[in-house]
């Protein structure tokens, strides 16, 4: 009843906001604007984009900008100091109670808070007659760059008695222009000859109808042409296009002139054909700064036609050097290379920005040939970087992680990258091993190692399967993690030997030969206090079937089984072949499923694998909201140990599985695919879509996936209805701790917007579950069988606030269980949303 009447009187206050309270005598508030398209009411954004003049932005209808806004003052000093001398005396007895520094600090605050008003506010859209028409003007020159030339247009400003007013847009485009023809005269003959070349790819297409876009895409297009064939003087500018529409029954004819490059000799200007230069010469200097900018070198080598120099030493391997230059010496001009030399050197991430200057060669007398001098300052060889941070989770109520890292560059002369890294952090728990006697009772430590080369390190030559332009690299990996009284207290040792290239701007590819990792868990006996659900439900059945006075329990009549040799116990006696003669099928099925979860989470793992990644993302940089990304992944993971355990004449273990260094190793094939679209709807709004899906598969060596491979529903970054772990299996309902399984399918729909400056709200769907499928997990609840069981899928619902710092996001989501497939059919869809019931999902950054 009180959220109720909270939201009620929330709402009454917002609609009884005098929005038009800072309008002032003649002057109206912008309601609404709408376009008419030969009398038809228009929807389309681009259109509305065009107005220069909008309405106050609204959320849920209402102008809640405009309303804090006008909470501000027009001129909060003086309302101030007039209230203070408003009454005799009233001052002096505020300075007296006070001081009079503490009175002026006062007027000070008040005047912040009122600026603050302003700023995250919005002022009134007032009707503005020279906005409106300048409206008018970007329709018509929108219309007349899509091929309307003949466009008429109109206008009406609809004021009403309450101080507000509309404005209708009318617009009549008439009959649309065509491209007819297209006449070109090029003055240089080497510039012609390009052009008829590559005639067939032009963006202007006779019977398509005019976009000055296509012109200048056109003129875009013929621009790159000429720079990546040599013309190194030639400019977009060059190009001049000019139609004739006169009498030609709304076609376009069109004239194209490029005329001689134009240069100043002396006192008088002139214009010479354009010519194809080549690159004669490549200087590359490894160490300029602006100080020795006028000495000359000290040291100098070649590799494959290139110069190297440098003031004091070379400190580089000239193979390196000449690999991270794209410019080749011989060849003719091109713009891209230069593009690509820029990106190459800076993924070596030992330069700072490199400067590339191309000098005519004094020593060719036709000019044509040009010199590439490329200077590079190299960046310190040693950094460091210190971090620290608080965090929460479900496995530790507070904790503290500190570490840092050390970066070398150039460890060997190649340009090799070595970091080395470390972190540790300590936390509370209550689910440590002591129980939570001491507040900082659990730990974790570990290391890392990362060692990059800028080439392919393989015995074969890779350079035409992966040329230099793709930036490949390779990356060795090490790692080391040491829990202390967390969960099992795993020590996890990781390798990874792969390869990196991208063969453009979009498209990345991540080949790991080796990706190895050696799980062991030190604290199997603390199975039952961590994944207590397990222990209930086994504890239930012990009680059902055991004497009060059985040793399983861990005193007489206790009616609790010890941890661990009772509950180990009981499994051993039930599972074995002497069973306690009161235990049903489903409840021997039931510790059968629970001694099968036991053993596979608690097993030390080996894991031998070989993966691949593909990644195709069109975003541009960091503010783009257009743009889509696809990934997706295949992993195989056992293949060569199984191979090297048969020929070798390795013996099965008796569960019929090989053992390396005492341990059964994993086999299985894994792939994932991901797939993120975001729209840009204008004004911060916009629509984020994820899909992803994945599935793994064990065969030979094993019969389950790794936990550490397996996937999981839930959490800030997945279904938000749900805690991270907690959706799942299938219909389960996340009966267990740590839920997983070896399939999931995920969707994700939602719409951010903009509520007050750095505050952004979202309304999100989130669809998916997980489940098991062809692995040793029975329970027909978790398992996926077929097409039916997609019914299972789960649904949240909610919404979200994020507050933008720049540097990062923090983010808030609240979800509800739309459609819960644990509950019972006539009770899977909810029923109005409870915010009692409700998930809060705190996060970092958005989720997609």
């Amino acid at each position: 009843m009180t959220k109720i009447l909270l939201i009620t009187l929330t709402t009454i206050f917002l609609f009884s906001c005098n929005a038009t309270k800072r309008v002032k005598g003649q002057d109206f508030l912008l309601k609404k604007s709408t376009i008419f398209v030969d009398s038809i009411k228009s929807k389309d954004p681009k259109l509305y984009n065009q107005l220069f003049q909008k309405p106050n932005i609204k959320l849920l209808g209402i102008p809640i900008r405009l309303h804090i806004y006008n909470l501000a003052s027009v001129n909060q000093d003086s309302l101030y100091k007039d209230w203070l001398t408003r009454k005799p005396n009233r001052e002096n007895r505020i300075v007296s109670f006070l001081s009079k520094k503490q009175v002026d600090r006062l007027g000070v605050g008040l005047s912040r808070i009122n600026e603050w008003l302003k700023s995250t506010g919005e002022p009134p859209a007032i009707i503005n007659e020279s906005k409106i028409k300048r409206s008018i003007r970007r329709l018509q020159a929108y219309y007349w760059n899509n091929g309307w030339f003949n466009i008429e247009t109109d206008y009406k400003v609809n004021k009403k008695n309450d101080k507000t007013a509309t404005v209708d847009y009318y617009v009549k485009p008439n009959q649309p222009y065509f491209i007819d023809s297209l006449s070109t005269k090029i003055e240089s003959r080497v510039a012609d000859s390009i052009y008829k070349l590559h005639v067939n790819k032009s963006s202007i297409v006779s019977g398509k109808q005019y976009k000055t876009l296509d012109i200048e895409s056109e003129r875009e297009r013929i621009t790159s042409l000429y720079r990546n064939s040599g013309l190194f003087h030639f400019e977009k500018e060059f190009i001049k296009f000019d139609a004739d529409t006169i009498n030609t029954n709304h076609k376009v004819n069109l004239n194209m002139l490029i005329k001689n490059r134009p240069v100043t000799i002396g006192d008088s200007s002139t214009r010479i054909p354009f010519k194809v230069h080549k690159i004669s010469k490549v200087n590359i200097f490894t160490d300029y700064s602006y100080q020795n900018r006028n000495q000359k070198p000290k040291d100098s080598t070649s590799y494959k036609g290139y110069n190297i120099f440098a003031y004091e030493k070379i400190k580089f391997t000239r193979k390196a050097i000449a690999n991270s230059v794209l410019i080749t010496p011989g060849e003719i001009f091109r713009d891209k290379d230069r593009t690509l030399t820029y990106n190459q050197i800076n993924n070596l991430r030992t330069f700072k920005y490199p400067s590339i200057r191309f000098d005519s060669d004094p020593n060719d007398p036709k000019g044509e040939d040009l010199i590439a001098n490329i200077l590079l300052t190299p960046k310190k060889k040693y950094s460091t970087n210190i971090d620290f941070d608080v965090s929460t989770s479900n496995i530790q109520a507070f904790g503290i992680g500190f570490g840092g890292s050390v970066l070398v560059r150039n460890l060997f002369g190649g340009a090799e990258i070595l970091e080395i890294s470390a972190r540790g952090s300590v936390g509370s728990s209550s689910d440590a091993v002591d129980g939570g006697q001491k507040f900082f009772n659990i730990s974790e430590i570990g290391t890392d190692l990362r060692l990059s080369f800028p080439k392919i390190l393989f015995p074969l030559k890779t350079n035409k399967i992966v040329p230099k332009y793709m930036s490949p690299t390779t990356n060795l990996t090490f790692g080391i993690n040491v829990q202390q009284n967390i969960g099992l207290d795993k020590q996890n040792a990781t390798g990874i030997f792969g390869y990196n290239w991208k063969p453009s701007n979009i498209i990345t590819n991540r080949l790991d030969l080796i990706n190895a990792q050696y799980v062991r868990n030190l604290n199997t006996s603390n199975y039952f206090n961590i994944y207590d659900a397990s222990f209930n439900k086994l504890n239930d059945i012990a009680v059902q079937v055991l004497k009060p006075d059985s040793p399983f329990f861990s005193e007489p009549n206790s009616n609790i089984l010890s941890t661990p040799s009772g509950a180990n116990g009981f499994i051993s006696q039930s599972l074995g072949s002497e069973p306690d003669p009161d235990l049903t099928q489903n409840q021997l099925k039931e510790i059968q499923n629970i001694n099968e979860r036991k053993v596979r989470l608690t097993e030390d793992n080996l894991i031998f694998a070989s993966n691949y990644t593909f990644t195709k993302n069109n975003r541009e940089n960091l503010y783009d909201e257009n743009y889509s990304r696809f990934r997706t992944k295949i992993e195989l993971a056992g293949n060569i140990l199984s191979s090297i355990s048969k020929i070798s004449g390795l013996k099965e273990n008796s569960n019929k599985r090989f053992e390396i260094f005492g341990v059964e190793f994993s086999q299985y094939i894994k792939t994932e695919i991901d797939y993120i679209k975001h729209w840009d709807l204008e004004r911060k709004n916009i629509i984020a879509f994820r899909a992803f899906g994945g599935i793994a598969l064990p065969y030979g060596n094993a019969n389950s996936i790794p936990f550490a491979r397996s996937f999981f529903g839930g959490g800030p970054n997945d279904n938000r209805a749900w805690l991270v772990y907690d959706l799942g299996p299938g219909r389960t309902g996340g009966r267990d701790q740590f839920n997983e399984a070896n399939m999931k399918i995920a969707l994700n729909l939602e719409y951010r917007y903009n509520i007050l400056g750095s505050l952004h709200g979202a309304l999100f769907v989130d669809a998916g579950n997980i489940w098991n499928i062809l692995d040793n997990v029975e329970d027909e609840d978790a398992v996926f069988s077929g097409l039916n069981d997609l019914q299972e899928i789960a649904v949240g619902s909610g919404l979200g606030f994020r507050y933008d710092f720049n540097f990062f996001v923090l983010r808030l989501d609240i979800g509800f269980k739309t459609f819960n497939p644990a509950n019972d059919k006539d009770q899977r869809w909810f029923k109005g949303y409870q915010f009692s019931k409700a998930v809060y999902n705190f996060g970092i950054n958005y989720p997609f």
